[in-house]
């Protein structure tokens, strides 16, 4: 029975020239299983089986932990469905590679290395390492940070909300697991509007979305060497130290800017408004809960968000976007070049030439899907552009944030968004390598010849 496991498994890896290319199979696989579940009439409130391609574009927003939706989440689908949903979460965050990895060891308790190169490919890791580790520590981390969630929120909705501890704990696991993935799921169609004055649910959710969104490598490497911050890699430091300074701009901008709007900040509180605002500047990192009406938003607020998302959380997390390490990255190639010096050093580390063409290409491609994509929108629809925008730049950086737009779009619309969170939660450049069948090296160099640039 092994060697025939083993020779299906050899037969189906074989397949597959890079290992990209089995992280792009294994979401396609996820998304299509999810739709098949939220297909049944079990999975919707009224017992009848739902649209398809309701189904599909809920599959691939929650695989893809992006929070966009269709049709109302808490209403339109039942129990079963809403159990679908938080576990499609649970796989789209910690990864498909991740997960089959883990159930290669239990299975065979040997990973080979074609495995590991596909577990390298999912969570970025920088070297090969012991993948039994990297896995069981991912999952462990991932189920203890969504326990202490749950626990946190669920108390919180049954001692201050008056829930029973059935419901209250039901609420709490759910938009644990959406807040951890940063998935933005939740059970009400206001998302989390009606706790924009309760620090301990808005804080709850959003420290979940940054520890969540900071990348597994980078929360590893704090775990072993927190006190040490010189021995830290290029990884870390750029993802702290990028995250703190757009967290805290993004707290001053969107607080000072809605602040006296009476349909957003302007009808709260004064400790309230601070509150709602560092919510709206954490949950553009790929977080998609909102706790004020996102459709009010002034266009200032709207475009520093289309900025913040665009720009996303770490790298090997759950978290979208280019990522912040990307853009930590391109920020000091411009110093560099902006210096005059050849080479572009991270604190005393010279960055190689390799990642920064990476990192360009991985900026330039993310705004080619989104323009195009933009462009697409404009044309079906009769919505303006800053609601456009923000709408798919929501789609590709896998937040789920919306201006209230997303439900009125046709069915092409719907039909590119499923696409764009596809594209945007396993990466432009990880696709355009799945898509290559082979690799190829050039074996002569050319002239070299400067052109005129600017």
């Amino acid at each position: 029975m092994g060697s025939v496991r083993a020779r299906i498994t050899r037969s189906f890896m074989g397949r597959f020239q890079h290992p990209a290319q089995v992280v792009v199979t294994g979401f396609l696989l996820a998304i299509l299983v999810g739709t098949a579940f939220l297909s049944l009439p079990a999975s919707t409130d009224t017992g009848e089986p739902p649209r398809f391609l309701d189904a599909l574009f809920t599959s691939t927003s929650a695989v893809c932990v992006t929070g966009l939706v269709a049709v109302d989440t808490g209403t339109h689908w039942s129990t079963f469905g809403h159990v679908v949903i938080g576990a499609l979460m649970q796989v789209g965050g910690l990864g498909i590679m991740t997960l089959a990895t883990l159930f290669a060891v239990v299975v065979s308790r040997r990973v080979g290395l074609r495995a590991k190169l596909a577990v390298q490919a999912e969570t970025k890791q920088l070297r090969l390492t012991d993948v039994r580790r990297l896995v069981r520590n991912v999952v462990i981390f991932s189920l203890v940070c969504e326990a202490i969630a749950t626990v946190v929120l669920g108390v919180r909705f049954m001692t201050e909300y008056g829930q029973p501890a059935g419901r209250a704990f039901y609420w709490g696991a759910f938009h644990a697991v959406s807040a951890f993935n940063n998935a933005g799921f939740a059970l009400w169609p206001d998302s989390l509007t009606r706790y924009a004055g309760d620090p301990w649910i808005c804080l709850t959710a959003a420290i979940a979305v940054i520890v969540g969104g900071l990348g597994f490598p980078v929360v590893f490497e704090l775990a072993r060497g927190w006190r040490r911050p010189a021995a830290w890699s290029i990884l870390t430091r750029v993802t702290l130290g990028m995250s703190a300074v757009l967290l805290s701009l993004g707290t001053v901008v969107l607080t000072l800017s809605e602040w006296s709007n009476p349909r957003t900040l302007g009808a709260l509180t004064s400790g309230d408004r601070l509150l709602a605002g560092f919510f709206a500047a954490v949950m553009p990192r790929s977080g998609g809960f909102n706790s004020v009406d996102t459709g009010q938003m002034r266009p200032e607020s709207l475009l520093v968000t289309d900025v913040l998302m665009f720009i996303g959380g770490g790298s090997a997390g759950t978290a979208g976007g280019i990522k912040v390490t990307t853009f930590g990255l391109l920020a000091f190639v411009i110093w560099a070049e902006l210096r005059g010096e050849s080479r572009v050093n991270v604190g005393h580390r010279r960055l190689p030439e390799g990642t920064q063409r990476q990192a360009v290409a991985i900026a330039l491609m993310a705004v080619g899907f989104v323009v195009t994509a933009t462009f697409a929108l404009l044309v079906m629809t009769e919505h303006t552009l800053d609601r456009v925008l923000f709408e798919v730049i929501s789609a590709f950086a896998t937040v789920g944030l919306s201006t209230g737009i997303t439900g009125d779009l046709p069915t092409a619309g719907h039909a590119l968004l499923v696409a764009l969170m596809f594209v945007g939660r396993i990466g432009p450049l990880t696709l355009g390598t799945a898509l290559a069948l082979r690799e190829r090296t050039r074996r002569y160099e050319l002239p070299e010849e400067r052109p005129i640039v600017g």
